[in-house]
């Protein structure tokens, strides 16, 4: 009996599976800690003798070259991938053995990138799982605007052949397994639901009930921003990233947070958004340990900026580097952990900012105080409503832009509050005077504000 594990990456929206039988097993698009890969096999008392890539990545860096390495496995890599180091190179329709009974076929599904493969799972010679990669998602598919823009529309209609493939060739009971899709920027729109088979995506997916033209329209004119991060994916994984060392960084006591500060590097605050707005390290920003840390210090850190951590506890500098080595920040230059006052220097005082409501805003601007208000949604929300007179700068561009901010107090607002948090700090760590609003803000319509689509 074969068995399918998920291995979930939930700050990346990203999803790596580990198949096999009694004896073997195969990992579809692994995570770069591959310790967990290697523990999940382990559990499982199942060799890992094949590691198997969709694509090379443009949104996370894989921990294909270095699992197969250390597992001794078949490293499978789609033909047309242009990469830098030895591996088994896979075409249309290829098959491979995994275990007894178990064989992997190889599904040629451009459309995310244009040497895309899916990987068909049959067990005694019937199809049982589809690993989708970035080709057929949950009532979606993947980007096809990642790889080069003048590709773009010729991929979209390749990713509706792609689907229409898979859905030719599988049967309606097949389960879909896709790697993107869950909360992946990679991904066309947002999954709904956990799990799909083939026939639940051949009623839903846009992809199978649209016409081709009407299809890569609709594609087209939803795709939303791209982390600037993305950009350094695609080549660390082409030319083969390097093992990951996640022993403990070294400590930075108070001196050596300010000299950082001072010569321009980032200082990254883990802690919760209530805590860094009661005290904080000036000029240090704040992206929640807890959050979509990975996504969004990766896309608003210059690339190869040095890094200092700061966490109340040792367990969240190790998950922040968990995380940050998934997108190739591999070495925080140092960390620090504990309570905020051991991290400043005598005679410093902590900085700190106030969190409000939509309701609180509304008050505010009765009293007539004429706040700036400031919404770092992306621009796909935003179409679909904004306060008025708010300024729109997305939190991904609000360090770049940070001198088009209105004079005055400014109340800065998100969909639920995690992104004004870290917007806050940005404009704290500027000098700035901000209220983060900590509310969703479906809630602002009810507190009195009048919401409507930007003209």
């Amino acid at each position: 009996m074969f068995f399918v594990d998920t291995l979930a990456s939930e700050a990346l929206g990203n999803r790596s599976y580990l198949a096999g039988g009694p004896g073997a097993a195969a990992v579809i698009d692994p995570p770069r800690d591959i310790d967990r890969v290697i523990g999940a096999a382990a559990r499982r008392g199942a060799r890992i003798a094949l590691v198997a890539e969709t694509h090379v990545h443009n949104d996370y860096v894989s921990g294909g070259l270095e699992l197969a390495r250390v597992t001794g496995a078949r490293y499978l890599v789609p033909a047309g991938a242009q990469v830098s180091f030895g591996r088994t190179p896979v075409a249309d329709a290829d098959t491979v053995t995994v275990d007894a009974g178990l064989r992997l076929r190889a599904i040629a599904t451009p459309g995310h990138t244009p040497h895309h493969t899916s990987y068909a799972l049959a067990e005694d010679g019937r199809d049982v799982a589809v690993f989708t990669g970035g080709s057929l998602l949950l009532g979606a598919v993947g980007r096809p605007d990642l790889v080069e823009p003048r590709l773009t529309e010729q991929l979209a209609r390749a990713q509706h052949a792609s689907a229409h493939r898979l859905a030719d060739e599988l049967d309606d009971e097949v389960r879909v397994l896709p790697t993107h899709g869950f909360g992946s920027f990679c991904s066309s729109t947002q999954a709904d639901g956990e799990a799909t088979t083939i026939g639940k995506e051949r009623g839903t997916n846009d992809a199978l009930t649209l016409d081709a033209d009407t299809f890569v329209a609709r594609l087209l004119a939803g795709l939303d921003d791209v982390p600037a991060y993305y950009a350094h994916m695609g080549p660390a994984n082409a030319a083969g990233p390097a093992p990951v060392d996640l022993t403990p960084p070294g400590r930075a006591y108070a001196a050596e947070i300010a000299a950082r500060l001072a010569a321009g590097e980032w200082v990254v605050d883990l802690r919760s958004r209530t805590a860094f707005a009661e005290g904080h390290v000036a000029g240090s920003y704040n992206v929640e340990v807890d959050g979509r840390l990975a996504t969004y210090l990766a896309w608003l850190m210059p690339w190869g900026r040095p890094v200092t951590l700061l966490a109340r506890t040792p367990e969240q500098i190790a998950t922040a580097q968990r995380e940050l080595t998934r997108v190739g920040i591999d070495r925080p230059a140092a960390a620090a952990t504990g309570d905020p006052a051991g991290w400043i220097r005598e005679g410093e005082r902590l900085a700190s900012f106030r969190r409000a409501r939509f309701a609180d805003l509304a008050a505010a601007r009765r009293r007539g105080d004429d706040p700036v208000v400031l919404d770092v949604r992306r621009r796909s929300e935003r179409a679909g409503g904004g306060i008025d007179g708010s300024v729109h700068i997305p939190v991904h561009e609000l360090h770049a832009r940070l001198g088009e901010v209105p004079d005055g107090t400014v109340w800065v607002h998100c969909a639920g509050g995690m992104r004004a948090a870290i917007a806050a700090s940005l404009l704290d760590a500027a000098g700035r005077d901000v209220v983060a609003v900590d509310d969703r803000f479906d809630l602002a319509t009810a507190a009195g504000l009048t919401v409507g689509r930007p003209g």
